[in-house]
This record gives C-alpha cells, structure tokens and sequence, in this order.
C-alpha cells in the first residue's frame, strides 16, 4: 500500500510558501506596471523561490513510499477482526483481476497532465470496455480503505458528550464524520481554489494597462512583453489547478458516498422489527439511491461557500482601482441581486422535499407492483394499479413543474447579473462625474463577467446545501433507528449448558405498546438433540414462537437463552439472486461430499437435473424462475449444508407435495438432524408423534405442551386439530373400503412403464436445437443489457420530440442566440463609445453612451428568460442541452470577434479546434462505455441492498452478518471503479482542451502587441481580449457538455430500451365479442400442450392432451417441479403455448384479449399476497362490490370475527406485504376474493397449504358450498384435499402420466397415484 511520503503540516508549510513566492512576483510586476523601478535582484529571487516553491510542494503532493513488501505487513498492522480480514481478502482478490490502480504508480508529470489514464484510454479506444478492464481503486478510495477510518471517526463524534448509551447522530455530526474522514482532500482542494482564483482575476486587473500600452502610453512602453508573460503565467496556473481541485473534489465525493452506503448498509441488517416497519424497502433503497449519492455531490460544491465572498472581494480591489468609488455601487448591485435569490431559494428547497417525498411513495408503490405482478396479471388488475402509478407520478409531475419554475427565474437573474451591474456601476459613474476610458470599461466589464461565476454559483449551491441536509437528515435519522436488542437473547457458545434452548416467563409483543403482547407466559425447555413440535390455528403465535428464540421480536420480559448456533428456515421462502449453489453454500467453503448428501436429503437432485444447468442455474430475482417447493427446499438444503446446533424450521412442508413433504421430514429431521435441537412449525398433524416436544399454541399462549400421547386427550385446542385431521383420513378409508382391501405398500408394484416412454418427436427437434445454442442464452436470467458504441442521433431526437413534438426547440435556440447577439453588440457599443483616454474627445456623449447600453441589456435578459422557461422534462438532461447550445453560441461569439482584431486567429484556431474535436471523439469511446459500467454497476448494488432487507432475519439468523457487508462493499468498490476513472478520463481531456486554448489566447496576444501602434482601435483589441480571457473556460464547456450529454442521455436510451422490451398479447381485443356468460359450462380442453419459458429453454409441459368436463372438480397431483403451477400459469396466458391450444368452452384462449381471460377466471395462488391498503382495497380492488358483501364473504372465508375484533373495521390497514397478517391469514383474504368474484372456473393453488388441517377442512367445506357448479382445478400437496375430487390428473416431469377417477386409480394397486395415496397413509398411521 502506498503511503504518503512527508507529514501533512510539513506539506501545508509548502503550499503556503508556493502561494507567497507567486504573490511577491505579482507584487513586483504590479509595481513595475506602474512604472517604478524592481531592481533585478528581486526578479532573481523571485524566479528561485517560484521555482524552489514549485518543487517542494510537487514532492509533498505527489510524492509517495511504497508500502513493505506485498502483504508482508507488520503485524501490528494486521486488522484486529477477521471479518475484517475475510474483506480484505476478497478485495484484494477482485482487485487483482482487474489490475492495480493507475494513480499508484504514476510519476509527477503523468499526474500533473493526468497522462496515467492514458493506457485505459487507449484500451477504451481499441475496444468496447467491459468491468475487467477497468483497473481497481486505490485503498484509500475503497470501502475497505475508507470505512474503519469513518466508522471511527463517527463513534467518537456521536459517543462525546452523550453519557447515555443511545447514540444520536445528526446531520451535522455525519458531515463532520465525512469531513475528518477526507480532510486531506478538503484541504488540498481548497489551497488549488485559491490559486485558481486568484489566477482568474489576473487578466482583468491588467486589461486596462493593455489598452494604455496599445495606445502608445509612454508609461508603459516598454512593458509589452512582460505584460503578456503575465497574461499567459496566470492563465497556466488557472488551468492546472482547476483541472486538480475538480479531480480531487469528485473523488472527496466518492469516497463520501461509499462509507455512507457501507453505514447505512450495516445499518439495514441490524434494524429492529419496530424501525424495519417505520420504513418501508421504497424509502430505504432510496437511501442508497439517492441520498448517498446526492452528498457525493456535494463535494462539486463544498468550497464555494467561502470562495464567494473572496471573489466579490478580488472584484471589488479591482474595480475600485479602475473606477473609484463607483464600485461601491457595483457592490450593491452585487448584494441585492444575491439577496434576490432567497425566496426563490427557499421555495425550491421546499418543492424539492415534496419531490423526494412523492418520489418515495410511488418507488414504493412501483416495487411492490413490480414485486406482485405475476397476481396482478392472473388476477386482471394491472390497468387499476398502473392508474394508480400514473396518479402517484402526475403527484411527483406538479411538485417537478413548481420546482423547474423557480429554477427558471434563478437562471434567468443570473445570466443577468452582469449586465445589471454594469448598468449599475456606469450609471455611478456618469452621476459622480468618473471619467469613462475604454481600458476602464474593459477591465470592469471583464471583471463583472468573473464576477457572474460567485453569482451564478450561489444559488445552485444553496439549493445544493439544501438537498444534501435533507439527504444528510434522511441518513442520520435512519442511522437514529433502533437496532435490535443484543440483550434479547443470551447466546451460550455450543456445549456450555445442559439445554439448548430455554425460555423463561418471556412476554414478547410485535407493537411498541405492552398492552397487546403477541405471545405471553412463554416457559419452555428444549435439551440438546430434542425435536419440538409447534403446531395451532392460524395466527396463534407459531411463527412469533421462532421469531422470540432468534431474538427479532420485542422482549417486554422474561428471559430467553440458547446455546450453540442457529440455523433458520423461513415460512416464505427467501433465495438470492444469483446460482443455486451458492444460495446453499451461503458463503461457507465447498465439501463435495456433505454437498452432494444435503442435496440428496433435500431431495434437489431430480430438480437439478431438470434445470438446463443443475445447480449453475441462475436464479432470477426472488427465485421467480423456481416452483415454491423448489425454494423452500433449497432454503433446507442451505440450513442443513451450515451444519448448526439449532435448526429452526417454519413449516417449510407446506410448500411441497405429501411425497416429498415425508421424503424431507424423513430424511432431514429425522435423519440428517437426528442428534440436533430442532424446533418445527408444521401444520400436518402426522409430523407430531415423532416429537419429543409437541407445544400447542393458543391466541399467543401455550394452551398445551407435552409428549403427543400425553396431551391426546388432555385438552380441546390440540383435539380440535387432531380431529380435522381424522376427518380428513375418513374420506380415505371411505374410498379405501370401496375398493375392498388394503391400500399397497409402497414398495410393491413395478414402476410404471408409462414413465419411461420415448421422448416425443418434437421434444427430439427441441432437444437438438437447444444443444447448439451457446450455454448462457439457456439462462432465464439474462445479464443486464447495456447498448454498445456511440449513442444513435435517434435517441436524442426522440427525447427532443417528446414533449409538443419539438416545436419549442427552435424559440429556444433562436432566444439564445439572440441574448448572444445582443450581449456582444452592447460591450462593442461601450468599448467603441467610451474614449481611449481622458484627452481624447469621446464619439458620443455620456447620456446616449448609458441608454443605448441600457436597452441593449434588456433586450438581452429578455431573451433569457424566453428560453429557460422551456426545458420542461425531468430536471438533469434538459438542462445539460440547453447548456451545450448555450455555450456552442457563445464560443461561435466569441471566435467572431477575436478575429475581428486579427483574423489570423483563425490561422491558430482551425488546426486547434481540429485536435480538440479529435481529443474528444478519443476520449469519448473510453468515456461513453465508462459511464454505461456505472449505469449497469449501479443496479446491482440496489437489488444486494434490496434482497438483504428482506432476509435480514435469515441473513441474522444464520450470523452471516459480516460477510453480506463485505459484499456489498464490493459491490460498492465495483460502482466506484468505473466513475472513478470517468472523472479521471474528464479531466484527462479537460487538461488537454485548455492548454490548447491557452495557446490561441498566447498566440493572439503576442500577434496585437507587434502590431505597429495605432493600426487597430485599442477598444476594441481590448475587448477581443476581454472575451479571450474566456476562451478556455468556453471551450471547455462546449466538450465538457457534449461528453456529459451524451453520458446522460444512456439513461434515456436505458429508458428507451426498457420500452421497446416485447409486451405481453393485447388487454382486450375490440374485434372478438365474448359472450357476456361466457364461460357458461367451464369445460377446458387441453390439445398437444407443449409450454417453455423461454424460446432457449428446454419445455417444461411436453404434450400434454386432456379435459376438465365443466362443473366437475379435477385434482393435479406431482411431485414437486412436475410441472403443475406451469399448467396454471399457461391456462392464465401468463406464457402462451408453444404448440397445442387451450379452449375454454371451445374458445381457443389465444384468440382473447388477456384481461378478458383472465377477469372470467378466478385463482388462489400458491403465494398469499397482499397489498398496502386496507382490508376493503385488498379484498376488493376495483370497488365492484358493496360493503355487505364483502363482509359476507370474509365471513364464508372465517376471517369476519378478526376483522370486526379491529376498530376501523374494513378500513384496518395492511402494512407493506401483508406483514401485519399471518401467512395463513393472508391466504384466506384470497380466499375471500375468489368467493367475491364467483367465476365459472376456479383454480386453487396450493391455496391451503399455509393453513392447519382445521382451517383447511373449513376452506374445503366453504368452497364445495360456494362453488358447487363451477369447475374447480385443485393443486394439491395434502392428499386429502383431492380426494373427493372427480378426477385427478397425475403429471410426472411435464407429462400427463395418469387421468381418471380417483377411485379408479386407487383399485389400480401400481398407479403411482395410489402409491402416493399410500405414502400419505403410511405417514399417518401413526397417529
């Protein structure tokens, strides 16, 4: 690691000694400009001081020692945590793929002209970039690097002076944080701002000695030379220290952003359940999104606040030495038109918070829309929700219109202030009687357009401060939330104590407020090695039971313990985007042959090998592209691979068919968990008997604990469940007896040959195609597009026609170059109006001098206003147009009337233009693609920081804390990289731009001072001249502009991409008419049904030819990944058949408009969903129905007494996710929609399988009443519920393997339906 070579006060010392050697050189030509003698002498001492200074302060900056030897630090500089290390590790691991740092290494010249970007440019340039080639970040810009340092830094800040243990942090406190965590940078920034400017105010102060000696002034005859020297002196240091203080800054900002993402990061994964619920994963995304973002920025502006008022000041010294007390008048006119800016500053600051704020609220709604689409789509409600979001948006649309309009007026009062000031000033003069000399007028007018910069600067750097403090709050009260209580649970180490788990007289509640506990008079044992069983009715503390050993629920007393580690598997099951096999290995080293065990136990193997590519399959986010019994079995083979004391499992068998259910509680609990402490929430009554612990839960007590045969028959809870089950098992013994006999063993009878038939000819075709695509485009996920190569003109030109078809984009220009205009011919007027010299008798008299002036500046504000009024779109781009526009007419401006001096400008300007254009298209290949990196690298980041919030329990339970950090901050390192070498490539070519520009100003000056005296009016060489000295700011903005427009406008292009992504069939097609009851049978025929996900996937139905006679209830049966929710989602159209059709009631689905379909349909989904809202919006979306029924259909769905128990009744509201209902609860709000709708056709989902076996024969009871004649398709894991159904079909791995009655398959002893059937039984027998 390279470390800095000399102390930080010794490096200061030298840059003051810089600044006071320059200062006592412009002193002595100051002084020999006015004609007094500087003896040589002086001038020699000053050329070694400059030189001397410049030495020292360049081996102080850019000086540096390399660390000891690669990785063989000291160990007294070995990090103290290993997590620590593991981050470390992994850093330097990702660094090395990518190449050190190119700063590192370089030399003093390559970082003074920013030459060490060079062989990335070049790489850039030879090639479309990809991540790999962009080379790593120092370790000072790593998160690595910066995070101890700020964390640190923090702690101090927030511990000092606060005696008690809650920290509080604050804005103010955070920014002090950052400050003493980049100081360095803050003060090496600052010492290049001065001495930028201090070099900007020199062309000014010397202008008018220029005209005087163009004149032919005897004073300074001889000063030619040395005031050009001057002239070019000033502009070189101008240009280096603005090049290196905009490059320091941006990466001050950098680093800024990244310790805050890490913090709040860190943060996220230790809110409690209390704060997870105060902030919705919208406004916490939006944390990282844009708030940490916007305090990176920040850093443009941090210095401008004092630079201000030193500016106005240098303005002030210089118009006072050429125009006398008239400055004063200049001042005012400064100060009133900054006081101007205040209300409209404060209005914007207001619009802009409501912005963020209506921002938040429709991201939010966004997400959650995005995250349910799929039961948007199935259930028909997706224009309602879409209404919703275009409400939300024109919300956000007002507050940007308010926000623009003020932004408006501020643009238009600054490109004035120039001309308001002089008119000011000059009207002082002509008052107190000041003699006006075009020298004067010259350096006044050039220093007013200095001046602007402050001026111009001030508001947007209020408004600057003001969105970073409502940044910086948003962050310090998230960093103020309350994490969860370490004390909660006492964590034993493994082996320490005699239990496992022991909880004591514990009272635990979800709501701050004690007078609700969710789960009270909690006492329970479990010693090591035992099997507790938690079974009760929906929503009886079952999951709160787990949630209070893991410590994430609120202990309002008692005491809770455990002893050894955790593992947790989750009621929903939560996967990470990304292989399957690293979501199993979750961060733990690879053991092949414990892998292959879990995967064997966890019964993955089969699914595996269905997958196009085993366990390298990519997931997509939140497993979308996995069956939920998939998920959930991954979850257990995650749990089972960690190897922990404790294994917490929250009835993850519901999720997955009977025959795999026993397969896992067989092979995990019972098997691979045999000698662990397993605490399991299940619903299935035959999991009970094999427990050492059965605790049977009640409204959030234990109503009954004890061994199953000893509560039996000690109490109604447990008998209710039991009950239901027997129930249940009668239907069996009723078909069973029918048949005559025993119902098989499972182990006889030969497998079904039907199994193994051949493959189908089109499955062959299929197959064979397939293999010769390459192995990637068979992922479903695909990775984030990016385009490639330059930006087409047609993106721009969409984005220019959008809004009223363009027709204001010709007013716009036509007023800019009109303000142009005007502002040149009025300083021509002044500088050709005002005489030489005192003695020179003036053209026109001073009156008419003022008023032409006068007019001519307001005709120019005119036409600003007319044109900042128009850039009405989303803030950043159209500003970025109109300030590439601007600045091309202005530099056009400026060209044509420095050749009206000397037209052989032009001679210079041509070739460098030429190389400044070739310069850009150069720099543009490396820059374009950089920033598409940061645009793709970005996302990432999100979707981490978005997944951990969810699985923040999971990620806590398995204490997997440390490792998802050091992710993210590779994540962040890996956003970082590419804009930290843009801003280095920017500045690359800004450096080359300007001391090409310098070059023409250089070449023009020493062309006018060997012209003979008297060719050319010196007013007007002055003023070719004055708008000289901002040439290279110009030019600059002109490239600059070009190169960060075209680096916005990816983000429409990415925009443009995202809409012209294919959309599904047409909503609703005018040109069929459905009958008004249709369907009025329900009768679904399935012809040579082949469904793939993907045209590059394998199929995953393969032919299959069936039908569901109308009115009649059909059961779908299979294992697990079979096919059967793949059957569902092509009778919705979520994908359309490849080959086969669909006919409902002989209409061939394809041939309907979606919404049509699937508003006559009606579904439960495997995955209870419920939306923010109330209890009303979530049963009834659309408001179709009157209040009466709703109620009458919550009480068919046995949720009426709940929803009454609330106090605002329907109107109780539904927090993000349903959260604030339990699982089962949420699956019969779903219920109740259904019963709402009353379709012909109905499709249950696994809809009971979060539900105990009680609740389950309710819904069964309340559906045979409601839905007697409607056709019902029922996907089953519990065998019972399609038991008395009229048919069932069997799939096997896509394929139709068996259809008919149940009891037909059931006499038929080998059909794999009976043996299924067996299996249950087997597993039930025992109770």
């Amino acid at each position: 690691m390279a470390q800095e070579l000399f102390p930080a006060q010794l490096r200061l010392w030298w840059a003051l000694f810089m600044l006071l050697s320059v200062a006592t050189v412009g002193a002595h030509a100051a002084t020999s400009l006015d004609g007094f003698l500087v003896p040589g002498r002086s001038w020699a001492v000053d050329a070694v001081s400059v030189a001397a200074a410049v030495v020292l302060l360049s081996a102080g900056f850019l000086g540096r020692r390399a660390g000891r030897g690669q990785g063989q630090g000291h160990a007294s500089e070995e990090p103290l945590l290993n997590g620590a290390r593991e981050a470390d590790n992994e850093n330097s691991s990702s660094a090395d793929g990518a190449g050190a740092s190119l700063l590192t290494g370089a030399g003093f010249l390559s970082v003074l002209t920013f030459s060490w970007m060079a062989p990335l440019l070049s790489v850039g340039h030879r090639k479309t970039l990809v991540l790999e080639d962009v080379p790593s970040l120092e370790s000072g810009d790593s998160v690595a690097g910066l995070l101890p340092s700020f964390m640190a830094n923090l702690e101090a800040l927030t511990r000092d002076g606060d005696s008690s243990s809650r920290k509080v942090v604050t804005a103010f406190k955070l920014t002090k944080a950052l400050l003493r965590t980049v100081w360095w940078h803050v003060a090496v920034t600052a010492f290049y701002a001065l001495v930028y400017n201090v070099a900007t105010y020199v062309g000014p102060y010397l202008i008018d000695s220029l005209v005087q000696y163009l004149n032919g002034d005897e004073r300074y005859a001889s000063k030619g030379p040395l005031l050009v020297l001057a002239f070019i002196v000033a502009k070189a240091l101008e240009c280096l220290s603005q090049r290196h203080w905009f490059f320091r800054l941006q990466q001050a900002g950098m680093r800024a952003r990244s310790a805050l993402v890490a913090v709040v990061y860190q943060k996220s994964l230790a809110l409690s359940s209390q704060s997870r619920r105060s902030r919705t994963s919208g406004e916490m995304i939006n944390i990282i999104s844009v708030d940490a973002d916007r305090v990176g920025i920040f850093g443009w502006y941090m210095h401008d606040l004092w630079l201000v008022p030193l500016q106005v000041g240098m303005a002030m010294f210089i118009l006072y030495s050429t125009l006398g007390l008239a400055s004063l008048a200049a001042l005012g006119a400064t100060v009133v038109i900054m006081l101007a800016n205040v209300p409209p500053g404060k209005m914007q600051e207001k619009f802009q918070e409501n912005l963020m704020d209506s921002k938040d609220v429709r991201m939010k709604a966004t997400t959650e829309i995005l995250r349910n689409m799929r039961i948007l789509k199935l259930q028909g409600w997706e224009m309602k929700f879409l209404s919703k979001i275009i409400e939300l948006r024109k919300t956000e649309t007002n507050w940007l219109k308010k926000y623009l309009y003020t932004s408006a007026t501020v643009t238009f009062v600054f490109w004035g202030t120039p001309t308001f000031v002089a008119v000011v000033t000059f009207g002082a003069c002509i008052l107190m009687g000041i003699p006006l000399e075009s020298g004067k007028v010259l350096s006044a007018l050039a220093t007013f357009r200095v001046l602007q910069e402050p001026i111009y600067v001030l508001p947007d750097t209020i408004s600057m401060v003001i969105q970073t403090k409502v940044s910086l709050d948003r962050i310090a009260s998230f960093l103020c939330l309350d994490e969860l209580p370490s004390d909660a649970v006492q964590r034993l180490p493994s082996g320490s104590s005699d239990f496992a788990i022991n909880v004591n007289n514990g009272c635990f509640s979800w709501e701050a407020s004690p007078e609700v506990p969710t789960l009270k008079d909690l006492s329970f044992q479990a010693r090591p090695g035992m099997r507790v069983a938690v079974c009760g009715t929906v929503g009886s503390g079952k999951s709160s039971l787990l949630s209070c050993i893991l410590g994430e629920i609120p202990k309002l007393s008692g005491e809770v313990q455990t002893c050894g580690t955790t593992a947790y598997v989750s009621q929903s099951a939560w996967i990470q985007s990304g292989k399957i096999q690293e979501n199993i290995l979750f961060g733990k080293e690879m053991d092949a042959e414990k892998y292959d065990r879990v995967l064997e136990s966890c019964s993955l193997k089969k699914d595996l090998e269905i997958l196009p590519f085993g366990d390298q399959t990519v997931i997509g986010e939140r497993g979308i592209n996995l069956s939920g019994g998939q998920k959930q079995r991954i979850q257990i083979a995650r749990a089972l691979y960690q190897d922990s004391d404790i294994y917490l499992f929250d009835d993850p068998f519901s999720a997955v068919d009977a025959h795999t259910g026993s397969h896992l509680f067989k092979e995990c609990l019972l098997g691979d968990l045999g000698s662990k402490t397993v605490v399991y929430v299940t619903h299935q009554i035959e999991f009970l008997p094999t427990a050492d612990l059965i605790l049977v839960m009640k409204d959030g007590r234990i109503a009954q604990s004890g061994k199953y045969d000893e509560i039996l028959g000690s109490g109604e809870v447990f008998m209710e469940l039991v009950g239901a089950h027997k129930d249940a098992l009668t239907t069996l013994d009723a078909i069973d007896s029918m048949n005559g006999g025993n119902v098989p063993s499972p182990s006889s009878g030969k497998a079904n040959p039907k199994l193994s038939r051949s493959l189908s000819s089109v499955e062959k075709k299929d197959k064979a195609n397939n293999d010769e695509e390459n192995a990637q485009s068979g992922q479903l996920v695909q990775e984030e597009e990016r385009e490639r190569g330059r930006v087409g003109f047609w993106v721009y030109w969409k984005y220019l026609t959008l809004a009223y078809k363009g027709a204001l984009v010709p007013f716009v220009l036509l007023a800019q170059i009109l303000f142009q205009i005007l502002q040149i011919v009025s300083n021509y007027w002044m500088a050709w109006a005002a005489p030489v010299s005192k003695d020179v008798e003036p053209p026109v008299s001073m009156s008419i001098l003022i008023y032409v002036y006068v007019i001519l500046a307001l005709g120019s504000s005119l036409c600003i206003l007319a044109s900042t009024d128009q850039s009405e779109v989303d803030t950043n781009i159209s500003n970025h147009m109109g300030f590439v526009a601007f600045s091309v007419i202005q530099l056009i401006g400026i060209i044509v009337v420095m050749s009206q001096v000397a037209w052989q400008v032009f001679v210079v300007f041509i070739p460098v233009f030429a190389t400044c254009v070739w310069y850009q298209r150069y720099y543009i290949d490396t820059a374009r693609e950089l920033q598409r990196l940061i645009g793709v690298c970005k996302a990432p980041t999100i979707q981490h920081f978005a997944e951990s919030i969810t699985g923040s329990t999971t990620i806590r339970s398995f204490g997997k804390e440390n490792q998802f950090v050091s992710t993210n901050s590779h994540l962040a390192d890996a956003y970082s990289r590419p804009k930290f070498y843009n801003t280095g490539a920017r500045e690359w070519l800004c450096f080359r731009l300007d001391v090409l520009s310098s070059l023409i100003f250089a070449f023009s000056l020493i062309f006018l001072i060997n012209l003979p005296t008297g060719l050319i009016d010196p007013g007007i060489a002055g003023l070719a001249i004055t708008y000289g000295l901002n040439l290279n700011m110009l030019q600059e903005w002109v490239v600059r502009g070009m190169c960060t427009l075209e680096n916005k406008i990816i983000s429409v292009e990415r925009i443009l991409q995202y809409i012209s992504i294919p959309a599904e069939p047409p909503l609703v097609m005018s040109e069929v008419k459905l009958a008004h009851n249709w369907p009025s049978s329900g009768e679904i025929q399935l012809h040579n049904l082949h469904v793939k996900y993907a045209p590059q996937l394998p199929f995953v139905l393969k032919g299959l030819a069936a039908t569901f006679p109308g009115g009649m209830k059909t059961g779908i049966v299979g294992r697990t990944g079979s096919g059967k929710s793949t059957l569902i989602q092509a009778l919705f159209r979520i994908v359309d058949p490849t080959i086969g059709q669909i006919l409902i009631d002989d209409v061939n689905i394809c041939t309907i408009g979606l919404h049509d379909l699937r508003s006559r349909l009606s579904i439960i989904p495997q995955e209870p969903t419920m939306f923010e809202g109330t209890v009303r919006s979530n049963l009834d979306p659309l408001g179709e129905y009157s209040d009466d029924k709703i109620w009458e259909a919550l009480d068919c769905c046995q949720l009426g007494d709940e929803v009454r128990k609330k106090e605002l009744k329907l109107d109780s509201p539904v927090i993000e996710n349903g959260e604030n209902w339990s699982v089962g609860q949420r699956q019969l709000v779903c219920l109740g929609r259904v019963i709402l709708k009353r379709s012909k056709i109905l499709v249950l989902d696994e809809a009971t399988a979060s539900v105990d076996t009680a609740t389950d024969n309710l819904i069964q009871k309340t559906l045979r009443q409601q839905f007697s004649e409607t056709t019902v398709i029922t996907i089953a894991h519990r065998i019972t519920s399609v038991l008395d159904s009229d048919m069932v079909l069997l799939l096997d791995n896509g394929v139709a393997v068996e259809h008919d009655r149940p009891t037909k398959l059931l006499e038929d002893k080998s059909s794999l339906f009976s043996k299924l059937v067996a299996e249950y039984t087997m597993r039930s027998v025992h109770t």
